[in-house]
């Protein structure tokens, strides 16, 4: 919860924040804190691959030039 509290703090100082997987947009949603995160997923595995620099697939999609 902590965290929580610290990530809202950031992000109204002018931090992107990301929360990433379900327990964790729980507990967010539980606190009433989802509007003051930048950025709020529930693909835990998938926000951590794309702040690793992996290329997903349907990010890939969108950004093909056909």
């Amino acid at each position: 919860m902590q965290i929580a509290k610290a990530l809202a703090e950031a992000t109204s100082k002018g931090a992107i924040t990301i929360v990433g997987g379900g327990d964790s947009v729980a507990a967010i949603n539980k606190m009433h804190l989802k509007d003051k995160i930048t950025h709020v997923s529930t693909g835990g595995g998938a926000s951590l691959e794309f702040l690793e620099g992996k290329i997903l697939p349907g990010i890939a999609a969108l950004e093909c030039d056909n």
